[in-house]
C-alpha cells in the first residue's frame, strides 16, 4: 500500500471535505485526511495525507507555519469577518481620512507583527466546554472566546488603494487571517473584513507545486519517506522493525529522538535510553 502527502490547489467554492472526497474517488483510497482545512471561499494549498501511515504522522506537522495572500476590504464589517457573513457599512467619522501607505504600514508593524494576542472569529471551529463556536453563533448565542497567542512573522503590503488592501502574511499555525483583517479595521477605526484568501505555503511546501483536485493520480503523491526527510532518521533492518513493532528496545546509539524507518513494516519515533546505554526504545509506533 502506498502512503504519502498530496499537494492540492483548492479552488473557490468547494469545502475541504469536498476536495478530500474527490481525491478519494480518484485514487480509490479511503484513508485520506488533511493538514488544516480552508474555508469554502478560500483558495490555495491544501496538503492531504494519503494512506493509513500518512494519516498517523499528521500530528508531526500540526504546527507548521503558513503563508497567505489576503484581500482586505475597508469601510465595512462582517458577522463572520469575511465576505460570507452579514456585511454592514461603517460610516466614516467626521474628519476621518484613509491612511496613506506609510501610515498603514506603520500601524500594521506596530500591532500585527511578532507575538500577537488574537481573538478567534465567533464563526470558527473552536470548541469551548464542548460547544463549537460557529454552531453557538448561528443560534445567536456566540461563545466568549479567549484570546490566543499567535506569531506573525510577515505582514507585507502587496497592493493598496482604499478601500482595498492586499497583504502577504506569514504566520504560525492557528492564526486566523479573518481576525487579522477585522482587527486591522478596528485599529484604523474604519471597519474591515477579509474579502479573499489564498494559502500559498504550508511549511516547506508551496502552492506552486500543487495539483488541481480533478485528475490527480498516485504519481502525484509525495512518498512518505520523502515527506519525513526533514526529520532525523535511521533505517531499520527487518529484525529491528519487528522489535519496534512489538514495543521492544533495539540496540542503537542515539543523541536524540529520531524517525526509525522501514519501507514495509511499521516505523516509529524512537528515543535514546536515559542511562546512556544503546537501548533505544519506541515512543510511538506508526
Amino acid at each position: 500500500m502506498r502512503h504519502g502527502f498530496l499537494l492540492l490547489r483548492k479552488p473557490k467554492g468547494p469545502t475541504s471535505h469536498d476536495v478530500v472526497a474527490i481525491v478519494r474517488r480518484a485514487l480509490g483510497e479511503k484513508d485520506i485526511g488533511h493538514l488544516g482545512t480552508l474555508d469554502p471561499a478560500a483558495t490555495g494549498l491544501l496538503v492531504l495525507a494519503v494512506g493509513a501511515k500518512a494519516l498517523k504522522v499528521v500530528e508531526l506537522f500540526n504546527d507548521l507555519p503558513k503563508e497567505y495572500v489576503a484581500g482586505v476590504r475597508f469601510g465595512a464589517v462582517s458577522s463572520t469577518y469575511d465576505g460570507e457573513g452579514v456585511i454592514e457599512n461603517v460610516p466614516p467619522r467626521a474628519g476621518w481620512i484613509p491612511p496613506d501607505p506609510v501610515e498603514l504600514r506603520r500601524r500594521i508593524e506596530e500591532r500585527f507583527l511578532g507575538s500577537v494576542q488574537q481573538v478567534p472569529p465567533a464563526f470558527s471551529a473552536i470548541k469551548v466546554a464542548g460547544q463549537t463556536a460557529h454552531r453557538a453563533a448561528r443560534r445567536g448565542k456566540p461563545l466568549d472566546l479567549p484570546p490566543r497567542h499567535v506569531e506573525i512573522a510577515r505582514c507585507d503590503i502587496e497592493a493598496y488603494a482604499y478601500p482595498d488592501l492586499t497583504l502577504r502574511v506569514a504566520c504560525s499555525s492557528g492564526t486566523y487571517i479573518r481576525s487579522l483583517a477585522h482587527d486591522l479595521g478596528q485599529v484604523l477605526r474604519c471597519g474591515a473584513y477579509l474579502s479573499s484568501l489564498d494559502r500559498t505555503r504550508v511549511g516547506q511546501w508551496s502552492v506552486d507545486a500543487a495539483y488541481a483536485p480533478d485528475g490527480v493520480a498516485w504519481a502525484n503523491v509525495l512518498p512518505l519517506k520523502d515527506v519525513l526527510a526533514g526529520f532525523p532518521r535511521i533505517d531499520l533492518s527487518d529484525a529491528e522493525a519487528e522489535d519496534i513493532r512489538h514495543g521492544r528496545v533495539i540496540s542503537r546509539e542515539l543523541k536524540g529522538d529520531v524517525i526509525a524507518w522501514h519501507e514495509e513494516l511499521p516505523f516509529a519515533i524512537i528515543v535514546p535510553a536515559r542511562d546512556g546505554s544503546r537501548a533505544a526504545r519506541p515512543r510511538k509506533v506508526f
